[in-house]
């Protein structure tokens, strides 16, 4: 994409935004990336510390996660194998296009984060819109980590205590609501307290390792599955023309590292548009790897009966599989305290930003309202996901969050972005390039209303 000579949308500094409520707001950084400040050096000095390869790495970690779990229920609801596949296959193309897209608003505007990104390209409104959809996706995911986190130890108890799981059920230390209340306050609420996470490098290596052994398990387990796994059904057609866009938000969840995007392409060396295009497109057909073997597999081996959380299916004493539940907890102690670090942030932005207050000036009352803030979205979490016990659902609500991140965001940025430019003429090019931006706000748009509709319509005929 040529970079235009116009400027970019200005009126990001409206409601006295302060450069120090922006470094104080800085958020969503994806672990193991550390940039230089913008203001301390440009862009293109490649002052950055990643390679190109350590950033493919960077965004595949930022993909991945427990997300994964939920992927061969959807391939259920897509109708199969071939469904399943035809439509990761015809959303990455527009996945990948939403990174590209974000780095050249990047570095059009000199801004360094997402939210910040949407800002500076277009307009205040957009931009606290971002915000808010930021909040409330990290605080969904935060309620879907503690689902798993229920899930997984259901399972681990019955094979600990050797009994059915609604007969271990029975017992109040065994029950659901105490296990998940128990590990959420002992483990997941002092880790969320600090200013500060200063884990996330070690974090992320152990989100890598999980989620690599959980696709293997489930492979393995499809190759030389044990004889009590026979699937019910397997489909081969979606029941309904809509059912295939059920599928959609937990694709757009697994996939959705576009928040995360911009800081890992300022961090490269040489942070270049062309360079990042090839980092993204090797980085997401590494997930689509991994997201097809674990989908394909889980589903094939389970058929229509397969579980929104799909190591739910799985008996209760297999040990390998144990092994990947206890992985998947790990791997969810330590990205709840970290997305819950980002949702804060964003709402420390607003705050401050709404306010007018200094960073200075807030010294003294930051620490009693970083309290009252983490107890409160703690306790709000833990009391939605007591009562939710269906992984699915939350995934639904999010999932459409996710492709606004992917698909309405970046086409907003990309429509602005070629807006401002001042030309004589339009090219054909320019004119490709607003058309693909529409037609991703569209698509975008699309999902949110569709999936989100949907799962209103469930939960209310449920």
């Amino acid at each position: 994409m040529a970079q235009g000579t116009g400027s970019i949308n200005s009126d990001y500094k409206d409601w006295e935004w302060s450069d120090s409520a922006g470094e104080r707001a800085r958020l969503l950084q994806s672990p193991s990336v550390e940039t230089v400040p913008k203001n301390s050096e440009s862009q293109g000095n490649g002052l950055g510390a990643t390679s190109a390869l350590g950033a493919v790495f960077i965004v595949v970690n930022a993909a991945l996660g427990a997300g994964l779990l939920n992927f061969p229920a959807a391939f259920s609801m897509a109708g199969g194998v071939a469904a399943g596949i035809a439509l990761q296959m015809c959303m990455l193309i527009f996945i990948i296009g939403g990174l590209v897209i974000l780095a050249y608003c990047s570095q059009a505007s000199n801004e360094r984060t997402y939210q910040e990104v949407v800002w500076a390209v277009c307009g205040k409104v957009p931009g606290v819109l971002c915000e808010v959809a930021i909040a409330v996706y990290t605080f969904g995911t935060c309620i879907a980590f503690l689902i798993i986190i229920g899930d997984q130890e259901d399972k681990i108890i019955a094979a600990l205590v050797k009994e059915p799981e609604e007969v271990g059920s029975s017992r109040w230390y065994t029950d659901r609501k105490f296990t998940i209340s128990i590990t959420a306050f002992l483990l997941i609420l002092p880790l969320s307290i600090p200013k500060e996470i200063g884990f996330q490098k070690y974090a992320s290596s152990l989100s890598v390792i999980g989620t690599w052994y959980v696709t293997a398990v489930i492979i393995i387990k499809y190759i030389w599955p044990d004889k009590e796994l026979v699937p019910v059904e397997i489909p081969t057609s979606p029941s309904t023309w809509t059912a295939v866009f059920n599928a959609m938000p937990t694709i757009c969840f697994g996939f959705q590292c576009h928040v995360s995007s911009v800081p890992v392409f300022n961090s490269m060396k040489q942070p270049e548009v062309k360079t990042w295009g090839a980092v993204v497109t090797a980085a997401m057909v590494i997930a689509l790897f991994v997201y097809t073997g674990t989908g394909v597999c889980g589903f094939l081996t389970f058929g229509a009966g397969v579980e929104q959380d799909v190591l739910m299916s799985y008996p209760s004493n297999d040990i390998p599989v144990a092994l990947a539940r206890a992985f998947i907890i790990l791997c969810v102690l330590t990205s709840y305290p970290i997305l819950h670090f980002c949702g804060r942030a964003v709402l420390e932005g607003l705050w401050l930003r709404y306010t007018g207050v200094t960073v200075e000036e807030d010294v003294v009352r930051e620490r009693r309202r970083r309290l009252l803030q983490t107890i409160s979205w703690f306790l709000l979490t833990l009391l939605l996901a007591l009562f939710i016990p269906d992984i699915g659902k939350v995934i639904s609500v999010i999932g459409g969050l996710a492709a606004c991140f992917i698909f309405v965001f970046p086409g907003l940025c990309l429509i602005q972005a070629k807006l401002s430019e001042i030309q004589e003429t339009k090219a054909i090019s320019w004119w490709a390039q607003v058309s693909y931006g529409v037609f991703m706000v569209t698509l975008g748009a699309f999902i949110f209303g569709q999936t989100t509709a949907n799962a209103i319509f469930v939960d209310l005929t449920a």
